[in-house]
Parts: C-alpha cells; sequence; structure tokens
C-alpha cells in the first residue's frame, strides 16, 4: 500500500489507517528528518522478526532504535539519565540525532538479546512522531539504506516503493527525504561521543 501524508498537515485518518496495520504486525517505510526508514510496533515481536530478516540479521543481534514522540517515556526504556545528558537531548530533539543510551532491563526482552544501549531518535517530523502518539508506544525503526551505503533512490518513496512493496505492507509517501543520515552521539559515558557525523550540527554539544 502506498500513502500520501503531507507532513506540514498530518492527516488523522491515514495516521490511524497506518496504525491499524502496525497493530497487526505490519511492517512501513515511514518519513524522518533524515533518511526514509522500515518501522514496526515495538511491541510486535513477531513485527520485529520480520524486520530483522529485511536487514538480513537475527533480532539478538538487530541495532534498531526507538523513535519516540518525546522524552516522557524515556525512563520505560533507559537507565536513568544524568541532567547533563537530559539537557543535550531537550536542546537537540526533536531533530535529527540519534542518542546511544543505557538500556532498561526492558529492552533485552523485546530484542531476545542481551542489548545494553538503545538509540533514541524524536525526529522532527510529525508524520512519524504523530504514528508514535496514536500507537501509544514507540517505532522500532532501522534505516532503508545500508549502514555504509546511501543509494539514491532511498530519498524517494515512489521509488521505495517500487523495490519493497513486496516486503512491507505500506510505504508512506511524505516528501522527498534527505540523504544524510541523522548524527550519532553516544552518551553512555561520562563524555559525550560523536559516533557518526550526520546531519545534525555538532553545534548541540557547545
Amino acid at each position: 500500500m502506498f500513502i500520501e501524508i503531507n507532513p506540514h498537515s498530518v492527516d488523522q485518518r491515514k495516521i490511524n489507517e497506518v496504525c491499524t496495520v502496525l497493530r497487526k504486525g505490519g511492517i512501513i517505510v515511514v518519513p524522518t528528518d533524515t533518511v526514509y526508514s522500515f518501522a514496526c510496533d515495538l511491541y510486535n515481536k513477531k513485527a520485529l522478526n520480520q524486520l530483522a530478516q529485511l536487514k538480513k540479521v537475527k533480532l539478538n543481534k538487530a541495532n534498531f532504535s526507538l523513535i519516540c514522540y518525546d522524552l516522557s517515556t524515556l525512563n520505560e526504556f533507559t537507565k536513568p539519565i544524568d541532567r547533563s545528558t537530559y539537557k543535550l537531548l531537550n536542546k537537540a530533539l526533536p531533530g535529527p540525532y540519534t542518542f546511544i543510551l543505557t538500556a532498561s532491563n526492558k529492552v533485552p526482552k523485546l530484542f531476545d538479546s542481551n542489548k545494553k544501549e538503545i538509540g533514541i531518535r524524536i525526529p522532527a517530523n510529525d508524520i512519524a512522531r504523530q504514528i508514535v502518539l496514536e500507537l501509544g508506544n514507540p517505532l522500532a525503526v532501522t534505516s532503508v539504506h545500508d549502514e555504509d551505503e546511501i543509494i539514491e533512490y532511498t530519498n524517494d518513496a515512489t521509488e521505495i516503493f517500487q523495490r519493497f512493496e513486496k516486503q512491507v505492507a505500506i510505504v508512506i509517501d511524505g516528501g522527498i527525504g534527505t540523504l544524510q543520515p541523522s548524527t550519532i552521539i553516544d552518551c553512555t559515558d561520562n563524555e559525550f561521543s560523536v559516533i557518526r557525523e550526520g546531519l545534525g550540527s555538532l553545534d548541540v554539544l557547545n
């Protein structure tokens, strides 16, 4: 299914339709403020396994991030964060960043793994965030492109649909995306470290 949603005037009826599919275990392609991403309901184990298969990894080896609506749900999925980390997150989000945080005890059970860290995203994209809000919990996400290769088609929902229509339930067209991934910042140590410089400016660290 191919669904067009205007990111500047989000149609709630279409958001509801997407969430119905997610609750049934469907994989979707969702726009973010960086690259398009595969996504599923975090609490649907069957969907998580299918998402892992799509990326050709086992679930316990998958490095999925969570798209959250805001910072209020962090304590469910991360260990308590210190004041300086919270200040950084509050300054940078919503925005094109992935923050690596120490995972709560809940995370390993979700991913059948011994994961000690989890990537958190709050993109500046109303489509993704409204889906999370309506769904009632975060999305598990992974970029459409491979980690080391951003291919031209991955910023165009029409081309993504042509390539993946048999593997996903819905591709959401939220306009032409960027080919730049998010900036990844590791906050699990006493000092913040940049894992990957992407679209997000490093000025937030100053």
